[in-house]
């Protein structure tokens, strides 16, 4: 069993933080491209943000502890 608690060594190549920015930061770019819109941009640049902010920063940290806590629950009933 792989006892690793980093998120991104169990998602696949194409689901990495680098992919997640460069898609993110791409859409944000088209957005402006297409409509030409500050306050739509904005929106859109707002959205992409707080979803980075869920998917590589608290997804990630609460895997972590959830895994350490599955470890040392284990380790308790041992």
């Amino acid at each position: 069993m792989n006892e690793s608690t980093n998120i991104w060594d169990y998602k696949p190549s194409w689901c990495q933080p680098w992919s997640i920015i460069l898609t993110g930061a791409s859409i944000t770019f088209a957005s402006w491209l297409v409509l030409h819109t500050t306050w739509i941009t904005i929106g859109v640049a707002g959205a992409i943000a707080l979803w980075w902010i869920y998917f590589l920063i608290i997804y990630p940290k609460a895997f972590a502890e959830y895994l350490e806590a599955q470890k040392d629950e284990l380790n308790t009933q041992l």
